[in-house]
């Protein structure tokens, strides 16, 4: 098991565009294409409060790779995405990491 953790840096006031789009559009195009969230969070204490981080939960780099890329080739994310960046870019700036725990991690 490994897990990817991403960060979405916003354009200054467009995090609560990007939440909408999570809750109402992406995760059932996750579920569509058997993408595992962990969990997702906002930045309570720290210096980036316009950021939204979240855990995927993969098998292997073959199953990511394979999934990724049907989730982002899709025609329904393709004009989802599209439709709510009518007014303009909502993610400024995306970081991610492919994590693989160690031997006493709980998270396995």
């Amino acid at each position: 098991m490994i897990h990817e953790l991403r960060v979405y840096n916003c354009v200054p006031g467009r995090l609560p565009d990007l939440n909408r789009r999570f809750e109402t559009i992406t995760l059932k195009l996750w579920d569509k294409h058997a993408i595992r969230p962990v969990g997702f969070w906002t930045t309570l204490i720290g210096t980036d409060h316009q950021a939204l981080t979240y855990l995927l939960e993969w098998d292997s780099l073959g199953e990511r790779e394979r999934r990724w890329n049907a989730f982002q080739s899709d025609p329904e994310w393709i004009a989802a995405r599209a439709e709510t960046e009518k007014g303009g870019q909502i993610v400024a700036r995306i970081e991610n990491q492919i994590l693989a725990p160690t031997a006493y991690s709980k998270l396995r």
